[in-house]
């Protein structure tokens, strides 16, 4: 986890809503991504997806059975999708996400009836450190946007 919240740094670095993942295959971290939906211009474009491209490109097959996902924030819908996917066989997250998490905050995405995998979740690893993040990211938001600054 805490190389997820080494990548949610680079996220906050890079303007990006501070989310950072890791994929960790056979005890090696084999995808690492953070959240870039805005400089890319790609929607798609969350930590979470970013780092099962890497790791799918890694082991040379886009199933990762029995990986682990780490993200610094419950997962969204679509990111939950990827990793079901993907075969992903436990998520560890940080921060529950109360307006687009879909692991336990909106749905348990990972347990609708008719899915064809089933991963296991954990949440509330280093949970303060990765709401901490979001926290000061949107409180600098919140105060550019009073001062008028365009950030």
């Amino acid at each position: 986890m805490r190389a997820a919240l080494t990548e949610a740094r680079k996220a906050r670095q890079a303007g990006e809503v501070p989310v950072g993942a890791v994929v960790v295959l056979n005890d090696a971290i084999v995808g690492a991504g953070f959240n870039q939906p805005i400089s890319s211009h790609d929607p798609t474009a969350h930590a979470e997806v970013i780092a099962l491209r890497q790791a799918a490109q890694a082991a040379g097959n886009y199933r990762l059975t029995g990986a682990t996902l780490y993200v610094t924030v419950e997962p969204c819908l679509m990111c939950v999708g990827a990793m079901v996917h993907a075969r992903i066989g436990l998520l560890v997250f940080g921060a529950t996400e109360p307006k687009a998490g879909a692991i336990q905050s909106m749905i348990s995405a990972h347990q609708l009836a008719g899915l064809n995998h089933r991963l296991q979740a954990i949440g509330g690893v280093l949970e303060e450190e990765s709401r901490a993040l979001l926290q000061e990211f949107f409180k600098g938001r919140r105060v550019s946007a009073r001062s008028g600054d365009p950030e």
